[in-house]
């Protein structure tokens, strides 16, 4: 009998699992999402902000399974797991399996603050990033005919709360598009009253990295024009103004969220499953604790057993990307019957993009930044894309766009059924 494998979330764990079993006549493996297609997430940025199309860094799942004998892609939205049963429940039915991998990610977290939750703008889907830049299209066309300059101000103000590196490259390219793009195409702004504000509760940017790539970012931002605010968190969104700890405010109509994750929530698992972070617990081989035959991988597993990361390991896309690889090795031991092999971290360094040509790098026991760093994050970012066509796609615009300076897919797409 061959074994189902049933894999909930195709990101980096989910992708890397099925490359680790594909045509291996022991196992059936289905994958389920609610998307249909598998996407880059350290890139998403770059989609908000008008930069790269989003098919660049996006692949369907069934292209992608076209060759691969043994699986089967299944579209729909977890609803729950049902353990003794051995079956999930999606909003299109229910699935079987005798073995079942978690590998759903993580959603924004907005810290129970209703206000943010409601009208900030959350960035970690396609879907999102395409809001995100609809919604600044948008907001700049209203600046533009907008005469009143209290308004026109609150409409060009950009609030970035989170000081990672997704909020770090945020800030860089919506500072650096403002320059090489507003002056020309929106003659009727006044750009004097243009702010973009990146707040940090944090002490630095770009907290879990080197001192250097804090400072760094942090000079080269400021050099921007970026305002940045360090050691204040957000703590509500009232009428679009947005308030901070110290009880200042800022008015602004654009407040994007990019100020820390949580586990996707996953009905059915026991509480005793579930850590810090809604994340669940799972033992050295992944395997979920206190359930037989469910595993989780990626940011939305909480492994605690190896020495070096007592408190979990980074939510990074490497993790996912060996852990799916480790069990995989690890299903096949078990039906070969061999010792299977705990997960052990490869740490391979974190990156991140300031501005055009420089970046910061961090690897183990070194630490670079500028040209050279950039050219590693080029060469990085390309690598694990989906596709050659992706890839090739991506470099060719890339380059297009950072000699031009002007990205030509500033569209306000807003697509409805006409009712007839």
């Amino acid at each position: 009998m061959k074994k189902h494998i049933v894999i909930v979330g195709g990101g980096f764990a989910g992708i890397n699992l099925i490359k680790s079993l594909v045509n291996d006549d022991r196992f059936i493996i289905t994958l389920v999402d609610k998307n249909n297609y598998h996407f880059f997430p350290p890139l998403i940025y770059q989609v908000a902000t008008s930069f790269i199309e989003a098919s660049n860094i996006s692949y369907p799942f069934r292209k992608l399974f076209s060759n691969y004998k043994n699986v089967r892609f299944y579209m729909g939205s977890l609803i729950r797991v049902i353990p003794e049963k051995k079956t999930i429940e999606t909003e299109n039915g229910e699935i079987q399996y005798d073995e079942l991998v978690l590998a759903l990610g993580t959603e924004s977290n907005f810290f129970g603050m209703e206000n943010v939750q409601k009208c900030a703008l959350p960035m970690k889907t396609i879907d999102e990033a395409l809001y995100v830049r609809n919604y600044m299209l948008l907001t700049m066309e209203e600046a533009a005919r907008n005469d009143k300059v209290k308004e026109s101000q609150k409409l060009q103000n950009i609030v970035i709360a989170g000081g990672g590196p997704t909020g770090v490259e945020l800030a860089g390219m919506i500072a650096e598009m403002g320059q090489y793009i507003a002056a020309k195409e929106y003659p009727e702004i006044n750009r004097s009253f243009m702010h973009i504000y990146l707040i940090d509760a944090l002490p630095a940017l770009l907290s879990p990295m080197s001192k250097m790539a804090q400072k760094a970012a942090y000079t080269k931002l400021e050099k921007l024009g970026v305002k940045i605010i360090l050691n204040v968190a957000v703590k509500d969104y009232i009428d679009s103004k947005v308030i901070l700890a110290d009880g200042k405010s800022i008015e602004t109509e654009t407040l994007i969220w990019t100020s820390g994750v949580i586990g996707r929530e996953v009905k059915g698992l026991p509480q005793e499953s579930i850590g810090k972070g809604r994340r669940i617990l799972v033992d050295a081989y992944n395997k979920v604790q206190g359930i037989d035959h469910v595993y989780a991988l990626g940011d939305i597993c909480l492994q605690m057993t190896e020495e070096k990361y007592p408190n979990g390991h980074p939510q990074l896309a490497q993790v996912a990307i060996q852990q799916g690889r480790n069990l995989g090795k690890n299903l096949k031991r078990i039906e070969d019957e061999k010792v299977l092999t705990p997960f052990m971290y490869n740490d391979k360094g974190t990156m991140a993009i300031i501005s055009k040509f420089n970046a910061v790098v961090d690897i183990p026991g070194f630490s670079f930044k500028g040209f050279t760093a950039w050219l590693t994050w080029l060469f990085i970012h390309i690598i694990p894309l989906v596709g050659f066509r992706n890839k090739l796609r991506l470099a060719l615009d890339w380059l297009r766009l950072f000699i031009t300076n002007n990205p030509s897919i500033r569209l306000i797409l807003r697509p409805k059924k006409n009712n007839v």
